[in-house]
């Protein structure tokens, strides 16, 4: 049993396939497939079910998988050791982002590119998902660092989170939309939006999750009818009149057919956190990009966190001086 293969395997699992796998590690599938094919004679157990349209691992696969990502990660862990002696970083650091994230404000790909620059030994892999699926993944280990949008609910279990978006959400319609009867309307109340079509974020996404929530707690449920995972793509269907969108203030276009209404009874926001484990990234390259990220992005305070009225500490009553 040779390490190679043992990464081979681990590679074709998390990516679901052989074709994914292969490109991955830089690879011809064929050569990647007797290598899989090898370590399976040798074990004498088949670690793979090919028979679906992904491939996924069979019971023993399930089974030998914790083992051989241990075996890579403590192979990992004493070149890493080695490295950090010699002042190098090597190794892959997995990142999750919610999408949109990219043309944000802040420049997030340039930070990586940045990071890459000065340590071309270590292997970004991006990927998109929900904030759900994230969250999962970072739990599990399959992902070190992730920006996703969260909720207003208290903190993950395991997770550590930094603030760097913070934006109401606005309902944007089109001009002839009737919830604009009133021309100098700027506001609109949560309820309004009771038997109107909506369009919003999957579901898994922090909006979505703030949006249903505050439905739920008006007593009504919302009426989606379409939805996009970019922002932008909410817009243009709320302009061709199919709906009215959901989405953050941030991501309103500086002009064009849309007005934007803030909500409101109760106001609602949508954030988008960094966000890592408590305990902290296994590797020293993770480690590293993530304290470049909390130093360059922005550190915004969480509205969660802070003293409702009724928090308030108390004040020394001055007429008792």
């Amino acid at each position: 049993m040779e390490l190679r293969q043992l990464r081979y395997f681990v590679a074709v699992v998390e990516e679901g396939g052989f074709t994914r796998a292969a490109a991955r590690l830089h690879l011809a599938q064929p050569g990647l497939s007797a290598q899989i094919r090898g370590l399976e004679r040798e074990l004498g157990q088949p670690l793979l079910d090919r028979s679906g349209r992904s491939v996924t691992p069979t019971e023993v696969g399930r089974a030998v998988l914790p083992y051989a990502r241990a075996a890579l990660a403590a192979v990992e862990g004493v070149q890493q050791t080695a490295d950090e002696f010699g002042g190098l970083l090597r190794g892959r650091v997995a990142i999750g982002l919610v999408s949109g994230a990219i043309g944000h404000s802040f420049d997030v790909a340039s930070l990586f590119a940045d990071f890459h620059d000065a340590h071309p030994g270590v292997e970004i892999a991006l990927s998109e998902a929900t904030s759900e699926q994230m969250q999962a993944s970072l739990l599990a280990g399959e992902l070190d660092i992730a920006l996703l949008g969260r909720t207003e609910e208290g903190p993950s279990t395991g997770l550590s989170f930094q603030t760097v978006i913070d934006e109401v959400l606005v309902a944007a319609v089109a001009h002839d939309d009737p919830l604009l009867a009133r021309g100098d309307r700027t506001e609109v109340p949560l309820t309004d939006l009771r038997d109107r079509p909506l369009i919003c974020l999957p579901r898994g996404t922090g909006v979505r999750a703030v949006f249903e929530h505050a439905c739920s707690r008006a007593g009504f449920r919302p009426r989606i009818s379409f939805e996009a995972a970019a922002p932008s793509m909410l817009a243009q269907l709320a302009a061709r009149g199919l709906g009215v969108a959901v989405l953050p203030a941030g991501e309103e276009p500086a002009d064009g057919p849309l007005r934007m209404l803030r909500i409101v009874r109760p106001e609602l926001r949508g954030r988008v956190v960094l966000a890592w484990r408590s305990s902290g990234p296994a590797g020293p390259a993770a480690r590293s990009l993530l304290a470049r990220l909390r130093e360059s992005l922005p550190d915004l305070p969480d509205p969660s966190d802070q003293p409702g009225p009724s928090d308030q500490p108390d004040l020394p009553d001055p007429s008792r001086n």
